[in-house]
C-alpha cells in the first residue's frame, strides 16, 4: 500500500465530472471564494453537520432510554471515540511523522490531514446503526430471516439470493457507507460525497455479506447496493477485498477503548456496581499478574489517596464518581499509549497485503487489560435485568413496526410503473402486473408516507435496477435503522392504532 494512494482527498463526483486530481493542488482563483480547510477537514464538517449525526443523541449505546443524562448516548460515544482517533493522528502526524509516512508526497498536509481523517471516521462509525443499539440489529435480522425468504418465490427478476444475506446478515457498519454514499442526500446522488480517503477507512470489514471467503471478519462492510462504489473506492486507493485501510485499525481501537473503559464508567453512574467492584475485578483478572492492569490499578489507587482528606465531606456516590473519573484518565492513557505504540511497531504489516491481525488491541500489552474491562461490562452492565428488559421491549418494537411498515412498502408500485402496465395491457389482454398487497390499502399508503422522502426516492429511482424484492427489503431496512429509539416508538404507536382501527372495520386483520 502507499500512503498517497490512501491519503487521496479526491471525491466520486469530481472523478464522474471528468476532473478528479488532487484536491490540495486545486486552488480557486478567486481570493473570495478560497477554502481555507483541508479537503478531508471538510469531511469531518459535512459528518459533523449530517442530521443523522445529530440522531445519534436519541440512540442506545448501552442503556435505552436512560433517564440518566449524564449517561452516554451513541452521539456521546461517537465523539469520544473521534477524540481519541484524533488525539492518536496528532501524536502520529507531529511526532512521528518522519517515521510514519515516509515518501509521502507534498501535496498531503500530513499534520492537518491525519487528525481529521481519524477524527472523522471516528466520528461517523455508528451513522448507520438502527435504534437499541446492537439489539436492534439482531431484531431487523431475525424479522428478515423469519419473513423474507417466503417472497423469493413471487420475484422473476431474482437471479442471485445470496445478495438477500445483506437482510439476513443485517449489520449497521454496510448501512454507515449506503448513508455517507446515498442516503443522506445534499443535492446530487453522491451522498455526503466524502473523499476517497475517508470513505476507504470507513470500510471496518472490507467484504460483503455474500463473500465466498469471509476471511477473519464475521461481519461485513458493505451492501450489494453499494459494490460498485467500493471497487472504485478500493481502485483509486488501492485496496482490495479483505484488505483494510491502515486507519481503519486505529478506529477500530479508539471504539474498543471508548465502550470497555467508558461503559463500565456508565456501569458504575448507574449504580449498578461500584468503583470497588471494578478495582476488585481487575486485581483478580489472570490472578493480578497482568502488568498493565496493575499499572493502571496502581496509578488511580495513588491518584485517589490524594484526595482522601475530602471523603469527610463527599456523599459515597461522589466519591463513586470522583474514583471512576480518574480511573477512566489512567485508563485510557495506557490504552491509547498502547495502540500507537503497536501501530507503529507493525506498520509494515498494517501496510500489507498479508496481515493476519484481527484487532490492533489483540497484538498490543493492554489486551487482557481491555478484556477484563469488556468481562466486567458485560457482568454488571450488558446483562443487567433492567438492561436486557428495556432491549427487549426495543426489540418487540422494532419487530412489530417493520411488520406494519412492510404493508406499505411490499408491492408498493410508483405512479409510473401503474402507467407502464396500463400501457401494457393494451398492447396485450394477457399481461399479469406485478400482484399489489395490502400496500394500496388506506393504512398502506400512509404507513409509506410516513417514511423518509430521501429513502422513498431512492426506492422509486427508475435508474434503480436492483430486483424489486431486494429494494423493498431495503427500503424497509433504510426507514428502521435511520430511526431514534423515541421517534421508533412513536411511530410503532401512531400506526398501531390506525393498523387496529383499519382491521376492526374491515373485519378481519390484514397480514404483514
Amino acid at each position: 500500500m502507499q500512503w498517497d494512494k490512501l491519503l487521496y482527498n479526491g471525491r466520486r463526483k469530481d472523478k464522474d465530472k471528468g476532473n478528479l486530481q488532487s484536491a490540495s493542488s486545486a486552488k480557486p482563483s478567486d481570493s473570495e471564494n478560497i477554502e481555507w480547510r483541508q479537503e478531508i477537514e471538510r469531511d469531518f464538517d459535512r459528518i459533523l453537520f449530517a442530521a443523522p449525526t445529530r440522531r445519534l443523541a436519541d440512540k442506545t449505546q448501552v442503556f435505552p432510554l436512560d433517564m440518566n443524562d449524564s449517561v452516554r448516548t451513541r452521539l456521546t460515544h461517537s465523539h469520544e471515540v473521534a477524540n481519541f482517533a484524533r488525539g492518536i493522528g496528532m501524536r502520529l502526524a507531529f511526532d512521528m511523522k518522519n517515521e510514519v509516512f515516509e515518501g509521502l508526497s507534498e501535496t498531503i498536509c500530513v499534520e492537518r490531514d491525519i487528525p481529521a481523517l481519524l477524527a472523522a471516521i471516528g466520528l461517523a462509525h455508528d451513522l448507520g446503526n438502527p435504534p437499541f443499539g446492537h439489539q436492534g440489529e439482531a431484531a431487523m435480522r431475525n424479522w428478515f430471516n423469519t419473513n423474507l425468504s417466503d417472497f423469493f418465490n413471487e420475484d422473476n427478476d431474482i437471479d442471485n439470493k445470496d445478495i438477500f444475506k445483506d437482510f439476513f446478515q443485517f449489520d449497521g457498519n454496510s448501512q454507515t457507507l449506503r448513508l455517507v454514499t446515498k442516503l443522506q442526500i445534499l443535492n446530487d446522488q453522491y451522498g455526503l460525497n466524502l473523499t476517497y480517503a475517508t470513505l476507504a477507512a470507513l470500510i471496518k470489514y472490507p467484504r460483503s455479506s455474500y463473500t465466498d471467503s469471509p476471511g477473519k471478519w464475521e461481519k461485513h462492510g458493505f451492501f450489494h447496493s453499494e459494490s460498485k462504489i467500493v471497487n472504485e473506492i478500493w481502485l483509486v486507493t488501492g485496496l482490495k477485498e479483505n484488505i483494510r485501510h491502515p486507519f481503519t485499525w486505529i478506529m477500530e481501537a479508539c471504539d474498543d477503548i471508548a465502550y470497555s473503559v467508558l461503559d463500565a464508567e456508565d456501569t458504575v453512574k448507574k449504580g449498578l456496581a461500584s468503583y470497588k467492584d471494578l478495582i476488585d475485578h481487575l486485581k483478580c483478572w489472570e490472578e493480578g499478574k497482568d502488568p498493565v492492569i496493575n499499572k493502571v490499578v496502581m496509578q488511580t489507587e495513588e491518584k485517589n489517596a490524594e484526595y482522601k482528606h475530602l471523603q469527610h465531606e463527599l456523599t459515597p456516590s461522589e466519591i463513586n464518581d470522583m474514583h471512576m473519573q480518574m480511573f477512566r484518565v489512567k485508563a485510557t492513557i495506557a490504552l491509547v499509549n498502547d495502540v500507537v505504540d503497536t501501530f507503529v511497531a507493525n506498520l509494515s504489516t498494517l501496510l500489507s497485503h498479508h496481515c493476519e491481525f484481527k484487532d490492533l488491541i489483540g497484538q498490543s500489552q493492554s489486551k487482557s487489560f481491555c478484556k477484563a474491562l469488556k468481562a466486567f461490562d458485560k457482568k454488571h452492565g450488558y446483562r443487567h435485568r433492567s438492561v436486557l428488559e428495556l432491549e427487549l421491549k426495543g426489540s418487540n418494537y422494532i419487530q412489530k413496526l417493520m411488520d406494519m411498515l412492510w404493508i406499505g412498502i411490499h408491492g408498493h408500485k410508483t405512479q409510473k410503473e401503474r402507467d407502464q402496465e396500463k400501457e401494457l395491457q393494451k398492447e396485450d389482454d394477457a399481461f399479469k402486473p406485478r400482484k399489489e398487497y395490502r400496500s394500496n390499502s388506506p393504512f398502506g399508503r400512509y404507513a409509506y408516507g410516513r417514511i423518509s422522502e430521501n429513502y422513498r426516492r431512492i426506492f422509486e429511482d427508475e435508474k434503480n435496477g436492483l430486483p424489486v424484492l431486494y429494494k423493498e427489503a431495503q427500503l424497509l431496512a433504510d426507514a428502521i435503522s435511520g430511526m431514534t429509539d423515541s421517534y421508533l416508538i412513536r411511530l410503532h404507536d401512531e400506526l398501531k392504532s390506525l393498523y387496529e382501527y383499519e382491521s376492526c372495520s374491515h373485519s378481519s386483520k390484514p397480514t404483514a
